[in-house]
């Protein structure tokens, strides 16, 4: 009798470009999750493979890349770990045919069918951090600053309502491509704003620049700053002089002291080695992603369109608990930087 076929599953990080910082931490916590899954008995029984796919948001080729792979039958899943601007290109091209597992942080509201997106949401990491910087920082005039694409603007415009509700104001919204490394003229719009807190929607080598330069210029002895995607990754390149009065609202921070995330470190660096890549919220997603799909694959459901319905437990080094019918639960916390790590300083 001849074994059943390997799982293929699309992986999709960004290799390169401003978000390419994320790479080496997903595609490590990816490879953990499959060595884990196949030591036992891999996903519905089957062994799973990886097959690595370029998602950063320069890539031209994502579309073809992956229509290929499904259409030939030669991929079973798809985790993304990439920005939104990329989840939406590959929705149009392939959204609705097999299971696609959306593992990081993202503005919210994804419902297309077999789409299962279980990171953070804006709502869920804005709305309680602002309202903490509201009560114990008490900034009066805010001003928000991202990426031209759709999670930031989206985060904006929530946020709005987030820091009224603070007993404060949005005085103005900036954004620049991905990929701008001069952020001058931004600088002095936050000089000239008056501004006393900056909402910071960059990603990856982007959120590194700017926090290089706003540091360099003095900014942060009168300006605090929030931002929902700076990782450990960012903050290294950030460097601690340039990283006072720096705050992140995540689901997971490497410094997390949970027996979850003490586990997981545990193991990450056991199968790795101390020279492993450095663990953050977006690389340490897709290892949740693996469980994710092995946890949803398990389900004793005859009907594939039925699947992702019902609750299930899955491992995950963030204390996620998926509640079924797309909502997924996870605790947020809120973190300020402290030299090169960040220190939690509450759960929201």
């Amino acid at each position: 009798m001849r074994p059943p076929r390997e799982l293929n599953i699309a992986l999709c990080v960004p290799l390169g470009g401003s978000a390419g910082i994320w790479g080496p931490s997903a595609l490590a916590s990816a490879k953990l999750a499959v060595a884990e899954l196949n030591k036992g008995s891999g996903i519905a029984g089957k062994s799973c493979q990886l097959l690595t796919v370029n998602a950063a948001d320069d890539a031209v080729d994502i579309e073809a890349t992956l229509m290929g792979l499904v259409q030939s039958g030669d991929v079973d899943a798809i985790i993304g770990m990439h920005t939104s601007a990329v989840r939406q290109r590959i929705l149009r091209a392939v959204g609705g045919q097999i299971p696609f597992i959306y593992t990081p942080l993202y503005e919210g509201g994804e419902s297309t069918p077999d789409v299962f997106a279980i990171g953070e949401t804006t709502a869920c990491q804005l709305r309680p951090a602002i309202g903490w910087l509201g009560q114990h920082r008490k900034p009066k005039r805010w001003l928000a600053i991202g990426n031209d694409y759709v999670w930031p603007r989206v985060s904006h415009r929530m946020a709005r309502q987030y820091i009224a509700e603070s007993g404060a104001e949005l005085i103005g919204e900036r954004y620049v491509p991905v990929g701008t490394s001069d952020y001058a003229e931004m600088l002095d719009a936050i000089r000239n704003s008056r501004a006393d807190a900056v909402l910071v929607s960059l990603v990856g080598q982007d959120a590194v620049d700017f926090n290089r330069a706003f540091g360099c210029n003095g900014l942060s002895r009168s300006v605090l700053r929030l931002s929902c995607a700076i990782g450990e990754n960012e903050l290294l390149g950030i460097g601690a002089e340039n990283a006072e009065d720096l705050y992140v609202a995540a689901g997971y921070f490497a410094t997390l002291d949970t027996d979850a995330n003490l586990a997981f470190k545990e193991r990450y660096h056991t199968h790795f080695g101390e020279r492993a890549p450095t663990l953050n919220t977006f690389g340490q997603s897709t290892y949740e992603g693996l469980h994710f799909l092995a946890a949803l694959f398990g389900q004793a459901t005859p009907d594939p369109g039925t699947r992702g319905q019902a609750p299930l437990a899955y491992l995950s080094a963030r204390g996620s608990a998926y509640a079924g019918r797309g909502v997924n639960h996870m605790p947020i916390y809120l973190a300020r930087s402290e030299g090169n790590v960040f220190k939690v300083i509450t759960r929201l």
